[in-house]
């Protein structure tokens, strides 16, 4: 049963409470008294399960060798756990006086001995109610395996235990494993094979590629379905492997003959066959249909391949996470990149979760509570037909993941439905046996790579086979139980989705969703072909990410339909200036977002452990009538966020749909903001550490009046050190006399000829100065470019004019202390945290985006007197610590108090400036500034407020 997270984490800190007052007052926990309770209330407080019970099975008896009854004290048959509880002064660590000097977990261990094999636990916990102790059974060294959780520990550890009640985790990362393992071992013999045209001399060309692609993809098929049982034999393919394997000349040429026979049905088979093969069964699907080359075999590859059939338990494989890092591992342009790459099953449940598996499974849900049996079987049915006329496309299938995961939970809710009709099976005619309805077919894809398309359909035959077995499992007779012949599934095209018409593979108005994670190309990084894929869509800016042209192309092909789309894409699209440029044309074509998830680490789950920072967005046309949206927040650890919002933004915010605009100019009458002056110089005149400037000057004693302190980002943020030479008034014969300066002086010109800007060259004409000058005269605002997003409030300060910053600092010439005042104010960073651009994680205050759209408020002499005053405040309270840098001060666990209570009182001031409430939302005041620049562009201002 969920439970509110808010609420779960008070009644963690309660649980945790009562025992540690029960320890202290009564000096210690009673193991007799209260091991029950401890553990029904853990299940029922920490997990929200109502029925407690229902899991644990408490004094658990059992025979030991001598026929004498002993008894666990906790047993969890679902999940397989022993639970020894011993009382609060028990040292879980040593041997105890009673029970033969044992240990707790050497006394559990023995109750092990004594559980039959299918009940022999795959984890043991031992307790004291104090710590909690677990060992994972399923390791070769359980001790060494031991985790132990504290109990003060619990409201930030519970997660650890939810293997008690929920033993998916632990699959999933068996699955992973075998899969890792098996991917491994394929990409072994690969390398084998194509060392034989290495051997021979040949060049191998694209068509040998190709060809074994599919050798590989057949030889893991065979592997998997006698591991499964497909086969009319156990180990039928790894017999065939054994009788020939001592020969592989001969070897190679009964595998081709094998080929053969897999695709021919058995009435057109040769009646004089070789009888190990006549026995296969007739495979059918397309999988063996093609003639391929295979290279000469050696004795290694034989070898491997006989290795790999006997030592690997294919059968366990999961085809959502094989199917990828199996494609991964083979491609050889993915294997360049050297590591194996899959999407996780927990990053593809954010996309297909909100999108439609939730609403599917509430609505089984109220189902199943139906009282009366007639009126849930009907139901039943209905739903069953309606899952079963559900289509799906993935544009960008690559090894059909988000396919097969889909159709498994599909499956899985199918399954659910044919036990509850089960109960009816008996008063069922022959003719209307039941029957699974979800099938293959309901499942499209598009990819490019032709490779990728020939595992997809693998993984989706295996993910077919898996679930009928698990339906078998249920006890669920069926009208029809046969796999082999597979069928047919041509339902994944090789093409470059964005060069056909989708509507060619599945017309729009049969598709119900569109899923995927689309390619992962920044603007700057895009080939030519990719520029020309974005330029065919129109009143597009190509500097836009590559995932943007699926985007537009959903858009087009569900136009008049009621399909759905929900795109992993790259955080970048909901940021900056490419919000307007991809969002606003989305929204021109009248689409709704119906769900977003904000910014979280798309780990690649690949060897080399590269991430990408990436978003979610579902949406549809807005002729569709969307109940609830939602926006999800995920953090680190692991606890999620849910908004529920009227309307969700291409910023992904509940807000309307304005996307800003680039402005060369403030949209109010605001001071000017520039960027500092750029040295382009090779860093000859501008990367000096004080030691080195310190040594130029006892050498050159007159270049003291020209170096200057330089500032950029990280100098003012991180208060480093830094200067460069400022020659804007040096004469000629000062340069002449000084050897050193005229040197790099001509170096600078030499550097600046040999650019390919025309502006560099241009500069060259002035190699003693910087090559854009924009240093201010007088004092100024000085604004980081870029900022870590750790920090509530961006450094923001007063400069003198004899301190030079460069260009990746933001400059205000005539900005006041009223003005320091709202740029460093908790509105304006809700602003600049919702619109800015990203560097990573880091905060890239686009001034013609963030700043040039900010609208600023025209505040009477009282107003500005007034944040005139705390804005004051803040400076003066940044001087009590002058030798704290702004990365210190700004610090939320470092802020001075002084401090903090400054920029509390100035956030009060221009709230009320902007009409808010001193405890207004970061929601709420960005809601404001949207309300704000609406008015302001349209000219319509019913705010109430004076708008500069």
């Amino acid at each position: 049963m969920a439970q509110n997270r808010k609420r779960q984490q008070e009644n963690i800190k309660e649980f945790v409470k009562y025992y540690l007052d029960i320890d202290q007052s009564d000096q210690r926990i009673q193991e007799k008294k209260y091991d029950q309770s401890f553990w029904r209330d853990l299940i029922q407080y920490i997990f929200g399960e109502a029925n407690p019970d229902r899991f644990l099975q408490f004094q658990k008896e059992i025979k030991d060798q001598n026929n004498t009854t002993k008894w666990i004290d906790i047993y969890i048959p679902k999940t397989r756990v022993i639970i020894e509880q011993k009382s609060s002064e028990i040292d879980l660590n040593k041997q105890q006086t009673g029970h033969d000097r044992k240990t707790p977990y050497e006394q559990a261990l023995e109750y092990q001995n004594y559980l039959p094999t299918t009940e022999k636990a795959k984890w043991i916990v031992v307790s004291n109610f104090k710590e909690i102790h677990i060992y994972n059974m399923d390791t070769v060294q359980p001790l060494d395996t031991k985790v132990v959780i504290k109990l003060e520990e619990l409201p930030k550890r519970y997660l650890e235990l939810k293997f008690l009640i929920d033993n998916t985790a632990e699959r999933i990362i068996h699955e992973k494993e075998i899969s890792i393992q098996a991917g491994k071992t394929i990409g072994q013999i690969y390398d084998l094979l194509i060392k034989e045209y290495t051997n021979h001399g040949f060049e191998i060309s694209e068509d040998d590629f190709k060809h074994l692609n599919i050798l590989a993809v057949r030889l893991v098929f065979l592997m998997y379905a006698e591991d499964a049982g497909m086969l009319k034999e156990a180990q039928q393919f790894g017999n065939f492997i054994r009788k020939y394997h001592n020969d592989p000349s001969v070897f190679r040429s009964k595998l081709i003959e094998l080929f053969t026979i897999l695709n021919t049905s058995k009435e057109s088979r040769d009646i004089w066959l070789d009888p190990i093969l006549k026995e296969f069964e007739y495979i059918n699907g397309g999988l063996f249909k093609e003639n391929i080359t295979i290279p000469t075999l050696s004795q290694e590859t034989v070898d491997l391949l006989l290795e790999a059939s006997e030592g690997t338990d294919w059968s366990d494989i999961s085809p959502t996470i094989f199917g990828a890092i199996f494609e991964s591992t083979l491609n050889p342009i993915t294997r360049r990149s050297g590591g194996m790459h899959y999407t996780s099953l927990e990053n593809i449940h954010k996309v297909i979760d909100p999108l439609f598996l939730n609403n599917l499974k509430n609505e089984l849900s109220e189902i199943k509570n139906y009282k009366q049996q007639s009126i849930r079987q009907r139901k039943a049915q209905a739903f069953q037909d309606k899952i079963a006329s559900l289509k799906f496309l993935d544009p960008a299938c690559g090894s059909g993941n988000f396919l097969t995961e889909t159709y498994i939970e599909l499956r899985k809710l199918e399954n659910e439905v044919l036990s509850i009709l089960s109960n009816k099976q008996a008063e069922l005619f022959e003719s209307e046996q039941l029957q699974i309805k979800v099938s293959l077919s309901q499942f499209y894809g598009i990819e490019i790579n032709d490779f990728a398309v020939a595992v997809a359909k693998t993984a989706m035959w295996i993910a077919e086979y898996q679930m009928l077995q698990e339906t078998l499992d249920l006890g669920i007779v069926l009208s029809v139980e046969t796999t082999l012949p597979l069928k047919n599934y041509d339902q994944i095209l090789e093409a470059n989705a964005l060069k056909i018409d989708w509507k060619d593979l599945l017309n729009p108005t049969d598709s119900s969703y569109i899923i995927g994670n689309p390619p992962f190309v920044g603007y700057a990084w895009q080939t030519k072909a990719q520029k020309e894929d974005l330029s065919q869509f129109k009143d597009v800016n190509k500097n836009i990410d590559y995932v943007a042209a699926w985007y537009f192309k959903a858009s087009e092909y569900i136009e008049n339909t009621s399909a759905q789309v929900a795109f992993v894409s790259t955080n970048s699209i909901t940021q900056g200036e490419q919000v307007y440029e991809v969002f606003g044309k989305l929204f021109r074509e009248n689409n709704q977002i119906i769900f977003a998830v904000r910014t979280f680490k798309w780990d690649s789950n690949s060897f080399d452990k590269a991430t990408v920072l990436c978003v979610i967005v579902g949406f549809c046309k807005d002729k569709i009538n969307i109940k609830s949206k939602n926006i999800f927040i995920y953090d680190p650890k692991n606890n999620t966020q849910v908004i529920l919002a009227h309307n969700i933004n291409g910023y992904l915010i509940d807000a309307p749909n304005i996307s800003l605009e680039k402005r060369a100019k403030p949209i109010c009458n605001a001071p000017i903001i520039t960027k500092g002056s750029m040295p382009n110089d090779d860093g000859l005149l501008s990367k000096y550490s004080k030691e080195e400037k310190d040594q130029l000057i006892s050498k050159y004693p007159t270049l003291q009046k020209y170096f200057r302190r330089l500032y950029g980002s990280e100098e003012f943020i991180n208060n480093k050190e830094r200067y460069c030479l400022w020659l804007e008034e040096i004469s000629p014969s000062e340069i002449k006399q000084n050897k050193f300066l005229y040197n790099i002086i001509n170096k600078v010109k030499e550097y600046r000829l040999t650019s390919k800007r025309k502006a560099t060259n241009k500069a060259a004409s002035f190699p003693h100065m910087f090559a854009e000058n924009r240093q201010p005269k007088t004092n100024y605002l000085i604004l980081p470019v870029v900022s870590s997003d750790n920090r509530f409030y961006i450094p923001i300060g007063f400069m003198s004019p004899n301190n030079i910053s460069n260009d990746s600092i933001q400059l205000i010439p005539n900005a006041t202390t009223y003005h320091f005042g709202v740029l460093t104010s908790s509105i304006h960073m809700a602003w600049m945290r919702t619109v800015c651009g990203r560097l990573g994680m880091s905060y890239r205050y686009t001034v013609s985006i963030v700043y040039n759209n900010f609208i600023w408020i025209n505040a009477t002499a009282e107003q500005k007197e007034k944040i005139t005053k705390t804005a004051q405040a803040i400076l003066d309270a940044r001087k009590l610590y002058p030798d704290s840098s702004f990365a210190v001060l700004y610090d939320d666990i470092l802020m001075p108090k002084e401090l903090k209570k400054a920029h509390e009182a100035n956030d009060k001031a221009v709230l009320a400036l902007y009409g808010l409430s001193t405890n207004a939302t970061e929601s709420e005041m960005v809601a404001r500034m949207f309300e704000l620049y609406q008015a302001k562009v349209s000219g319509v201002n019913n705010t109430g407020l004076d708008l500069l």
